[in-house]
């Protein structure tokens, strides 16, 4: 007992050593591409999500997680733009037909994404490429608005505004930006009375690019061609997808400090566990086997005859419990062992004829003598055996 208070006292306080320096160390920074409005970590959406507001006096932001065909078929918002910023999207065509539709009723629609999919560079007859200079820390984007002064470029980090277009319609779409290299990455398409806006960086919309001023900069401006909307539908579609666990112990598991709550709790439970089991189990006393008194008895009375050599004694006895067995098991009288004895005890047992006649003449034998050598009786004790063994015996 007190030595398992020491082990669960020293596992504890490792324990307690380990969480609380996981709790103070630093966190390492989360690179990954989400482009969720609720993540706040570098390639997240937050930022430009939470100033929409101010990017669209007077509009109602609507955040929207199932697919575009569902929320404009049913009641098609009016004087509504859809924003969609993420890393990829592979758009269904009743997807794309219906957003098609709904630009031409004169709604504009913006998407930032490295790729737009088999559907838009089938009917839109774009492609995206990224252009890596390893050398080079910062790359220039601008505006080609005249208004926009085309001849100030916006100095965004590498890794944020390396996509590019490198192939689209010329004679349906207007290059609005492009990179220092005169590549087209910031594009829009007239459908009807609407507008399609293609940008092919969507870094340059995320935390990362919005804490840096000519980012924020930059990001506000591609934003301001959506005008004269009363509502922004902000997609979360092709970033979280339809749904997500609302199971407690997600939320458990993805906060650092209930993460961290639970665990103690789990450790802390096993340990009174443990306590409580050792504190008030009874102790168990040692039970010695009893002995076999049945095999102590055969073996002192075997110690006795071999001792006093009376073989004929043993062999008459062997003789007799042979015999009380033959009665009670077959049926068959032993006052007279003779030849038709012999036989009927074969036909009996199932045992070769020529057998049960040398069984039987030996018994004999054994019944008559007043002297009996150790040979004679061995040989007495094995056709009894044997007899045993052949007729099935199993000792009961």
């Amino acid at each position: 007992m007190k030595d398992l208070k020491i082990y669960i006292i020293i596992a504890t306080a490792l324990f307690t050593i380990y969480v609380v320096a996981n709790i103070n160390r630093p966190k390492p920074v989360n690179w990954a591409e989400t482009f969720s409005d609720t993540d706040k970590i570098p390639f997240g959406t937050y930022i430009v999500h939470d100033r929409a507001r101010d990017l669209f006096p007077g509009a109602a932001i609507k955040i929207q997680r199932l697919p575009i065909y569902n929320v404009l078929t049913d009641t098609p918002p009016k004087q509504a733009s859809y924003i969609i910023i993420c890393g990829g999207i592979d758009m269904s065509k009743p997807d794309y037909e219906q957003l098609v539709k709904y630009i031409g009723l004169g709604n504009d629609v913006f998407i930032a994404a490295t790729d737009f999919g088999s559907l838009f560079e089938k009917n839109l007859h774009i492609s995206t490429k990224a252009d890596f200079n390893i050398q080079q820390q910062n790359t220039a984007v601008k505006f080609l608005n005249p208004a926009l002064h085309p001849e100030s470029a916006y100095l965004i980090d590498r890794g944020s505004g390396n996509f590019y277009f490198n192939k689209f319609d010329t004679l349906k779409a207007v290059a609005l930006g492009d990179n220092v290299f005169n590549k087209a990455n910031f594009i829009k398409y007239r459908f009807g009375k609407g507008n399609l806006y293609l940008m092919s960086n969507p870094k340059m919309l995320s935390n990362y690019s919005m804490l840096n001023k000519q980012g924020a900069l930059y990001a506000a401006t591609a934003l301001s061609y959506i005008k004269n909307t009363k509502q922004i539908i902000w997609d979360e579609y092709y970033t979280r997808g339809s749904g997500e666990s609302k199971s407690p112990m997600k939320v458990f598991l993805n906060t650092p400090q209930l993460q961290w709550a639970y665990y103690i709790s789990i450790f802390s439970l096993l340990a009174f566990v443990l306590f409580e089991i050792k504190r008030r189990q009874r102790i168990i006393p040692v039970v010695e086997p009893l002995q076999n008194s049945t095999l102590d008895f055969v073996t002192v009375v075997g110690q006795v005859y071999y001792e006093k050599r009376d073989n004929v004694n043993i062999a008459h006895k062997k003789v007799l419990y042979l015999l009380a067995y033959i009665r009670d098991h077959y049926r068959l009288k032993t006052n007279m062992l003779d030849q038709e004895f012999a036989d009927s005890l074969a036909k009996k047992t199932g045992i070769n004829v020529e057998f049960a006649t040398k069984l039987t003449n030996a018994l004999n034998f054994v019944s008559t003598q007043q002297r009996i050598t150790d040979w004679e009786l061995i040989n007495l004790n094995k056709l009894i055996e044997n007899f045993y063994r052949q007729s099935g015996y199993n000792g009961k």
